[in-house]
């Protein structure tokens, strides 16, 4: 593993322990030449993913971007670093064994939609609010519109603990 701080490319392995849940080996590393130390992390990789987007672009699927978009969507929000890595990497196993190499960015973002309607309304709202692009008079009945559906299965599971 190449250092990050002076390019070194011998580095040595001081430590090694699985995450918590299992899905990534993390190691904590040092370099011999500046002595800087940090972490990597290994996971397996079932299959290459191909992101196709809208446009039909087509681009290598980034777990980094998936992990970025959702930790923005519960900044400030109550929610642990460590939840957010385990949605991403359900996620991502979701999409490496679903038997598909080329995954569209709607079913993507309809996953990561699902996910965060289940962990907490206010980071669903705020990542729906980006991915459906609400901008217009119309996009904005449509926003009313997911929100009331929130409200509803909020209601609904309410009602289904009730009984």
């Amino acid at each position: 593993m190449k250092c990050p701080f002076c390019g070194c490319e011998e580095t040595q392995v001081k430590d090694s322990r699985n995450t918590d849940d299992n899905s990534s080996v993390r190691r904590r590393r040092e370099c011999p030449e500046c002595g800087s130390r940090f972490t990597t992390f290994e996971r397996v990789q079932l299959r290459e993913l191909v992101v196709l987007k809208k446009n039909g672009e087509r681009t290598l699927f980034d777990r980094d971007k998936l992990a970025k978009s959702i930790s923005l969507a519960v900044r400030k929000r109550p929610i642990s670093a460590e939840r957010v890595e385990k949605i991403v990497n359900s996620l991502q196993r979701r999409f490496e064994s679903s038997g598909e190499t080329e995954i569209t960015t709607t079913h993507i973002g309809e996953c990561v939609m699902d996910a965060l309607s289940r962990l907490d309304n206010i980071a669903y709202i705020r990542f729906a609010s980006v991915y459906k692009d609400f901008g217009c008079l119309e996009d904005l009945k449509d926003f009313v519109a997911t929100i009331e559906k929130l409200t509803l299965n909020d209601d609904n599971q309410k009602d289904m603990e009730n009984d």
